[in-house]
């Protein structure tokens, strides 16, 4: 049965305790990182979607403010919790100025849809995680080759859109996720075809196709190339699009139950998405089961100290980034050498390492974005804060098995991506209490 977590939404910190086994049901809210660009996607494509499945957290919420700062109608239908229909107003749209979009590293979402609504994209430089610099070179690249043009300044940066062209064709040097799916987005705001080389091919950019596809436009994607093309003619009408599970949300979760010797499952995602983290959870034995709809994570068994690599990377069917700081705070319950490495976010273990050494871990970075240890550690509670979404969910991973008291603030940067990712933990078992403010 699953239980619904208490909420813990307006809680700033928390204070984490070592006890029992982890073990039970919860669901995992939708993805941010597939919501944010299929609201992009939706707002580019100038007709009304609803979109089910919206989680609540802190940066998709402030995404759906943004859209309506740039011209666009976004409804939140009274009686379907977690559900919005973005539509454009028509008319003349005047360009916003959009100083909050600073807050969130997604903001660059938004040029397609700006584009779209009034011709030209006015923002700053993106925010949010300070997990390193959010490169926009190769998106700059990308709008050039739909013959916009791109102007920068120490404050942000403006693209003027230019002729609609009836097909582009670019190829990306490495696999962006971003900069696919800007490319894509782009081409729904033009109406042009588009044949995108060495493309990313995460489950949150094949979502983005998937969802087009039931708005009329034809998309293909393999390993070399997405090609992408609009509908034969203009349709009208509100299409019905849906935000996936959280994977990451799952796999945090599988990894909490995991480092605290638990079972449980975790539902509402796609299960496959997980493969490659399935595939070290096993690997260091911890069984876990994938579903079409859920994941299950088993007892674990003996394996003698395998060393865990956690290498992530933007090629197809690899591990995503943002599953190494959960298992990085899973590592320091296992016998073993693990090595970690994080070349997509060279800031991140700057953030994560710190703060777990406060918790008296032993890490040796190799590099700013390679690091190993050796486990089992023994921590000890103490006061640790979230300085970056990942930073903050591995905290509370390691703060499981930390004997005393563990307290960790800085719970509004968590909630940028999880909406109260403590309450699902306490759902499990975990002893979380609040913090008094």
């Amino acid at each position: 049965m699953e239980l619904v977590p208490a909420r813990m939404t307006g809680v700033d910190a928390v204070t984490v305790r070592p006890g029992r086994p982890l073990a039970g049901t919860v669901r995992a809210d939708g993805s941010k990182n597939a919501a944010l660009p299929l609201l992009a996607a939706a707002a580019s494509l100038r007709r009304g979607v609803h979109l089910s499945g919206v989680p609540a957290s802190a940066d998709v919420q402030r995404m759906l403010g943004l859209l309506e700062q740039c011209g666009y109608r976004v409804a939140h239908p009274v009686a379907e919790p977690g559900a919005v229909i973005v539509m454009p107003k028509g008319g003349p749209i005047e360009v916003p100025e959009l100083a909050d979009a600073a807050r969130i590293r997604a903001s660059y979402y938004l040029v397609a849809p700006l584009l779209a609504a009034c011709g030209q994209a006015v923002l700053p430089w993106p925010g949010g995680c300070r997990i390193g610099d959010r490169g926009m070179d190769l998106h700059f690249k990308v709008y050039e080759a739909f013959g916009d043009t791109v102007l920068l300044d120490d404050t942000g940066y403006r693209v003027l859109a230019g002729q609609a062209r009836d097909r582009v064709v670019l190829t990306l040097p490495f696999r962006s996720r971003g900069a696919s799916i800007a490319a894509v987005c782009r081409a729904v705001a033009s109406g042009s075809r588009l044949e995108l080389g060495n493309p990313n091919l995460s489950p949150e950019t094949t979502g983005v196709l998937a969802s087009l596809r039931t708005a009329g436009w034809q998309a293909h994607a393999s390993e070399d190339q997405i090609t992408l093309d609009p509908p034969p003619s203009v349709t009208a009408g509100t299409v019905a699009w849906t935000v996936p599970g959280d994977k990451i949300e799952a796999g945090t979760l599988a990894c909490a139950i995991a480092a605290a010797g638990g079972e449980g499952r975790i539902e509402g995602i796609n299960g496959p998405d997980l493969k490659a983290l399935a595939g070290l959870l096993d690997w260091v034995g911890v069984p876990i089961t994938l579903a079409p709809d859920a994941i299950t994570v088993h007892q674990a068994r003996t394996v003698g100290g395998r060393p865990l690599r956690a290498i992530a990377s933007l090629a197809p069917d690899s591990l995503d980034a943002d599953f190494e700081p959960p298992l990085m705070a899973l590592a320091l319950t296992l016998p073993g050498i693990h090595l970690f490495s994080d070349d997509i976010n060279p800031g991140r273990h700057g953030n994560l390492i710190p703060q777990l050494t406060r918790l008296g871990s032993v890490i040796e970075e190799l590099s700013p974005t390679r690091c190993r240890l050796v486990g089992p550690q023994r921590l000890s509670g103490a006061a640790v804060q979230a300085t970056d979404i990942r930073t903050g969910s591995a905290l509370l991973i390691a703060a499981l098995n930390a004997r005393g008291a563990t307290t960790v603030s800085g719970l509004d940067q968590l909630r940028r991506g999880h909406a109260d990712l403590p309450a699902k933990l306490r759902t499990l078992g975990a002893d979380i209490t609040e913090v008094p403010q």
